[in-house]
Formats: C-alpha cells, sequence, structure tokens
C-alpha cells in the first residue's frame, strides 16, 4: 500500500514537468509551421541551423586560439651527457661515471619577432571572423532573394486563380449571349481556350513555388520536401534618401573589404617579420655537471644563428613586397567591386520602384477602366470577344508586372544589404 501511494505523489509531482514539455513541443512545432511566412523567422532559424555558418564558427573560433601561441616562447629542451664511461663495466649510473652533464636549452627569437608572429595570427583570425561574416551575408542575402521569388510565385499564381475565375465567367456570359442567339459559339470556345493556356501557366508558377521551396529548405538545413507556410509579406523597402548614404558605411562594413583589409594587415606584419629575420637569434643554456653522488659545477652556453645566406633571404623579402602590393591591390579590386555592385543594386531598385508607381497609378486603373468598358460593350453587342479577353490579358500582365516590381525592388535591397553586411 505505502509503495503505491509513493507512486502517485512522484505522477503528480512529475505531472507539471510533463505539462511543461508538452507545451514547449507544441510551441516548437508551432513555430516550426509559421516558418516561411516571413522573412524574419526564416532569417532566425537559418542563423542558427545553416550548417556553413556553424563550420565557419568554429573556424573562427580555432584561428583565435592560435593568436597566443603563435607568440610563445618556443619549448626548451633537455639534454643529459655521460663521460667517461667506464669500458669494462658500462654503465650509466651517475655515480658509476666520470660526469654527467644536464643540459637545458632555450632558443630565445630576436627582438620583436614573438610579436610579428603574433599579430600575423591575429590578422589570420581577422580574416576567418571576416569570411564568417561574408558567408553569413551572402546566406542571409540570399534567403531574402529566396524568399521573394517564393513570394511572386505564390502571388503570381493567385493571379491567375483570379483570372481563371474571372474566365469562367466570361465563359457563361459567351455561353448565355450563344443560347438566345446574339453571340457566336466561337465566343465560348475561346474562353475554354482561355482557361486552358491560364490552367497551364499555372501548374509552371505552382511548379517554380515548388523550385523556390527546395531552395529555401536546401539553405535552412532541412528535407527539400519539408512544408513551409506560405508567404506572407514582403519588407518595407528603406527610402532612396538612405540608401544614398551607405557608400561610406560600405567602405567601412562591407565584410569583403574587412576580410582583405585583414589580409593586408597580415601581409605588412609578414614583410616586417621577413626583413627582422635580418637579425640572429640566440639559444641559451644551463649545464649543472654531476661528478660521484653530487653537482660540483655548472656550465653555461650562448649559441647565435649567423644569417650568411643573404641570397636566399633576400629572395625572401621580395616575396615579402610582392605578396603586400598583390594584397593591397586586391583590397583596391574589392573597393571598386563593391561601390559599382552597389550603385547597379540602387539604380535597379529605383526603376523598380518607379515602375511599381507608374503600374499602380497609371496603368492599372487604365487597363481595369479599359476591360469594364469592353465588358459593357460584348455584353451590349459593340466589342467582340476577343477585345473583351484582350483586356482581361492586360489586367493580369499588369499586376503580374507590378508584383514583379515589387519582387524585383526585393531582390535589389538584398544584394545591397549583403554589401553592407547589416540590415537597413
Amino acid at each position: 500500500m505505502f509503495f503505491r501511494l509513493l507512486l502517485c505523489l512522484i505522477a503528480l509531482a512529475a505531472l507539471p514537468l510533463f505539462a511543461h514539455a508538452g507545451h514547449e513541443a507544441a510551441h516548437a512545432g508551432e513555430n516550426e509551421a509559421l516558418l516561411g511566412s516571413s522573412v524574419a523567422g526564416l532569417l532566425e532559424w537559418v542563423e542558427s541551423e545553416n550548417p556553413e555558418l556553424a563550420a565557419l564558427a568554429e573556424e573562427s573560433a580555432a584561428a583565435r586560439e592560435r593568436v597566443q601561441p603563435a607568440g610563445a616562447l618556443p619549448d626548451p629542451s633537455l639534454r643529459v651527457e655521460w663521460q667517461d664511461i667506464p669500458r669494462n663495466n658500462p654503465t650509466l649510473l651517475p655515480d658509476r661515471v666520470g660526469a654527467v652533464k644536464y643540459t637545458w636549452l632555450q632558443a630565445i627569437p630576436f627582438w620583436g619577432k614573438r610579436d610579428l608572429q603574433r599579430d600575423i595570427a591575429a590578422a589570420g583570425a581577422d580574416v576567418a571572423l571576416s569570411q564568417q561574416q561574408v558567408v553569413r551575408a551572402d546566406v542571409r542575402a540570399r534567403v531574402k532573394i529566396i524568399y521573394a521569388q517564393y513570394y511572386q510565385a505564390s502571388h503570381a499564381a493567385r493571379l491567375v486563380e483570379d483570372a481563371l475565375r474571372l474566365s469562367r465567367d466570361l465563359e457563361e456570359i459567351a455561353l448565355a449571349r450563344y443560347a438566345g442567339g446574339i453571340a457566336p459559339q466561337q465566343d465560348a470556345i475561346k474562353a475554354q481556350v482561355e482557361q486552358t493556356a491560364l490552367q497551364a501557366e499555372l501548374i509552371v508558377l505552382e511548379t517554380e513555388q515548388d523550385h523556390a521551396r527546395a531552395r529555401l529548405n536546401a539553405v535552412l538545413n532541412r528535407a527539400a520536401t519539408a512544408p513551409l507556410a506560405a508567404p506572407g509579406v514582403l519588407r518595407t523597402v528603406p527610402a532612396l534618401a538612405v540608401l544614398e548614404d551607405l557608400e561610406q558605411r560600405l567602405r567601412t562594413a562591407n565584410p569583403m573589404l574587412a576580410q582583405q583589409t585583414a589580409q593586408v594587415i597580415a601581409a605588412e606584419h609578414a614583410r616586417a617579420l621577413t626583413y627582422r629575420n635580418r637579425y640572429p637569434d640566440v639559444m641559451v643554456g644551463f649545464s649543472p655537471v654531476q661528478r660521484g653522488s653530487g653537482v660540483n659545477n655548472w656550465e653555461a652556453m650562448v649559441e647565435i644563428s649567423i644569417p650568411l645566406q643573404q641570397g636566399s633571404r633576400r629572395a625572401r623579402e621580395r616575396e615579402a613586397e610582392a605578396l603586400l602590393v598583390a594584397a593591397q591591390s586586391r583590397q583596391q579590386a574589392v573597393v571598386n567591386g563593391i561601390l559599382g555592385e552597389f550603385h547597379e543594386s540602387l539604380a535597379a531598385l529605383e526603376a523598380a520602384r518607379k515602375q511599381e508607381l507608374l503600374l499602380q497609378t497609371r496603368l492599372l486603373p487604365q487597363v481595369e477602366l479599359g476591360f469594364q468598358s469592353a465588358l459593357a460593350g460584348y455584353q451590349t453587342g459593340k466589342v467582340d470577344f476577343a477585345t473583351l479577353l484582350d483586356a482581361q490579358r492586360q489586367i493580369r500582365q499588369a499586376r503580374l508586372d507590378e508584383l514583379k516590381a515589387r519582387v524585383e525592388q526585393q531582390v535589389r535591397l538584398a544584394e545591397i544589404e549583403r554589401l553592407a553586411g547589416e540590415e537597413l
């Protein structure tokens, strides 16, 4: 009886824990079910789940750990020498040989070499960190661009579905007019042909959605067929004045430029270390000498390397100079490339913005008015059915063009943010 009562008490105490675990699991499932509805959720997911970013983070941490050992003294060494070993009774026992010398040796690089080696390792760590930031910006840009394409395919499919429903309504009108003997049967057939073309277009758009979903899942480190929520809204595009002020920030915040700058710094330190190798390194040693059972004298030694190989040393110096010039040239090339990409994307974004505004304020009202006029004219017999279908196509195309212009702005914004290395 007591054992059963104890089990019941344990079960009652564990109920809140199980309830909390179930709530956490349900919450995690809810978050994953909403994945894909916004760019923010996708970016949050990719930061923690993308294996490429995780690998680069570990490599960056490993590079940072190389800084301290790079400037440390080399490990000392210990040398033991036996002198006057008896020929008749060979032994290594210290009290049975003439003497045993214990030499402790320490190599000491010339002044400044260790600091330069540490600086080179620190610059290498900065290169690894910048590489991590470059890939992070690229991955985030890929997520934003693919999401925009996913949004475009999804909303284009909705527009085609709307056009398909409208085409069916037009077919009913044509059939009613045909039944009344005031329109030819060809009008209904044209409406059916239009529906078939729209259904084929819908299949293409659904395939594009599947492709975008697979690409998104690949970046998110999920199965290609894993479900994604329907895309919600696109991000707000900053004003042109905000984007135009980015040029100076690009010179300091761009991760590719930061990486190349770190490589220039590493090349400068490597050149300085190469010139420092003109000076000798030192080896010092201390040796207690044991004779019999005690140490009765000490020895000291100093060893200095002699830099005689001037030809090979000068060649290494010229190599270091050339590598520094190459790194500086690449740095300037990166600056030029970044600014060129920035202005290209900025111009394309502004063009897409103007196109969207023109479509919204001018073309869409015009084609919608044209469709209403064509519909009224067809019902009264003043306009043929081909004109009505053409007006319907113009509406659909204008809406698709507007959608394309909005997505183009998102793509260009993602490219600008990739160059800036930050969200705008």
